[in-house]
């Protein structure tokens, strides 16, 4: 019986591997196509923003009045920033997508972005790439199973032609499903899907914004940046705990005002326009200008970015999704990232740091808010090259530990504990899961309450006996 085992083994699998990479090559490529088709059309939009007699984020309130009514008469589950939509299709309707999410998606997010809502461009093509895969899936009558799998490879492709970044693109989109479990299965096809979307963005003319710090390579082992780069994964991580928790308690207050979706998605158009006559007109659309700023060596510093940029854009972007206007997360989160960064080199490092930290901040919040930190590793080092991934390997990981048992994707599966002194719920979502001291950590906090307050009473009762002494002596 076992006397063929590694034949029936070795075939079986290299007739696997043809099969996904096959299926995995081909999605890649219609959902490159597809995604740079989306990616041409918001770039064509922007730039035609310059016909306009007035300046183009007057039409906010009005974009997202459009983004709310499309999506909710024709594709309710492409509200808000994409992903979460898809991760949530993964784990409870089995990668099922409806088609309509594709032209929806792709059209409101163009229409937001347009006018100048604060969101990101990474989520649709989760959405699109998901929802094609789960169309593919459909029409060759796949298993549940497979088509769950052939949909992960759909966010892999889309978040690698979106990024530009094939290797990293391709692992985001398998990590962001499960905290603390890479899906090993998933690796090959979803590389592989990556890649072909990637090379067939390229050809097909993708416009891709790359940052080029490498003035920093002539860094070496530097103990006291390595003393700045820890702290400042904390604060990365504080920065991510920041968006998490405003964005949820924005959605929330927006949600109880007694009032209609259309007259609340334009009331907070109308308030973010307002806003820039006091903070200015940096926070609307993507913030790719401002993003490169604070990744050139000789660029903007803390007096012509103000070092609030990072908390501004928080709350622009957490308007824009939550009074539903259309588009992803992930370009928000690299703005913040970045200027939160440069402000914290501002801190520590001075003007010849700024660059750094605005990297490290960009890929270290991405891997807070997110639960990404393998994805931000390789990112860092596709982005920015080693010598700065050593560092922002450092970084990335406190920040994706201080976060907590938190994220942007609140329908996230939690397969770890990011403490051995915290019990959690393996396998609920994060939105759902309860958090807890474990029972031996809860009995040893109780020891020491219990100590303190003997010590308490022990030093009470001294204070008691001296004080008679005194008043004896006195009399």
């Amino acid at each position: 019986m076992y006397r063929n085992k590694g034949f029936v083994e070795q075939s079986t699998i290299i007739a696997s591997v043809t099969k996904w990479t096959f299926l995995s090559g081909v999605v890649g490529i219609i959902i490159g196509a597809i995604v740079t088709l989306f990616l041409n059309l918001l770039h064509y939009a922007e730039a035609s923003r310059g016909i306009l007699p007035f300046h183009y984020y007057y039409l906010l309130p009005f974009g997202l009045v459009f983004s709310v009514w499309m999506t909710k008469t024709f594709a309710p589950d492409a509200k808000g920033h994409g992903t979460e939509k898809v991760i949530e299709a993964v784990h409870k309707k089995s990668g099922e997508i409806k088609v309509s999410v594709i032209p929806v998606k792709l059209i409101a997010t163009i229409v937001t972005l347009f006018a100048g809502g604060s969101a990101g461009k990474e989520g649709p093509g989760a959405q699109i790439g998901a929802g094609t895969a789960s169309m593919i899936s459909d029409y060759l009558h796949f298993s549940k199973k497979d088509r769950k799998k052939l949909v992960a490879c759909g966010i892999s492709a889309g978040f690698a032609t979106v990024f530009g970044t094939p290797i990293a693109g391709a692992i985001f989109g398998i990590e962001v499903l499960v905290v603390g479990t890479l899906m090993y299965d998933l690796l090959l096809p979803s590389i592989v899907a990556g890649f072909s979307a990637f090379f067939t963005a390229q050809y097909l003319g993708a416009h891709y914004t790359y940052y080029e710090i490498s003035y920093f390579q002539h860094y070496f082992v530097d103990v006291a940046l390595i003393g700045k780069v820890i702290l400042g994964g904390v604060f990365f991580g504080l920065v991510a705990f920041s968006i998490v928790t405003f964005l949820k308690q924005t959605e929330v207050f927006i949600e109880k005002i007694d009032m209609g979706p259309y007259k609340k998605a334009f009331l907070a158009g109308l308030v973010l326009v307002l806003l820039s006559f006091i903070v200015g007109d940096k926070y609307f659309g993507l913030g790719l200008d401002t993003i490169s700023e604070t990744m050139k060596i000789q660029g903007s510093t803390p007096e012509t970015l103000p070092w609030y940029s990072f908390l501004i854009k928080i709350f622009y972007t957490a308007v824009t999704l939550g009074s539903g206007g259309s588009g992803g997360i992930v370009t928000p989160i690299f703005y913040i990232g970045a200027t939160s960064g440069q402000l914290f080199g501002s801190w520590v490092g001075g003007e010849q740091q700024l660059a750094l930290f605005a990297a490290l901040g960009f890929v270290s919040v991405l891997a807070g808010a997110t639960n990404a930190p393998i994805a931000a590793i390789i990112m860092a080092m596709e982005l920015f090259g080693m010598d700065v991934a050593h560092y922002a390997a450092i970084s990335i990981a406190i920040s994706f530990l201080v976060l907590g048992h938190r994220s942007v994707f609140p329908s996230q599966k939690l397969a770890m504990k990011k403490s051995d002194m915290l019990d959690i719920q393996y396998g609920e979502d994060i939105e759902h899961s309860s958090v807890a001291l474990e029972d031996e950590h809860i009995q040893q906090f109780k020891r020491l309450k219990r100590r303190l307050r003997i010590e308490k009473l022990k030093n009470e009762r001294m204070a008691k006996i001296k004080k008679r002494k005194r008043d004896s002596k006195k009399s």
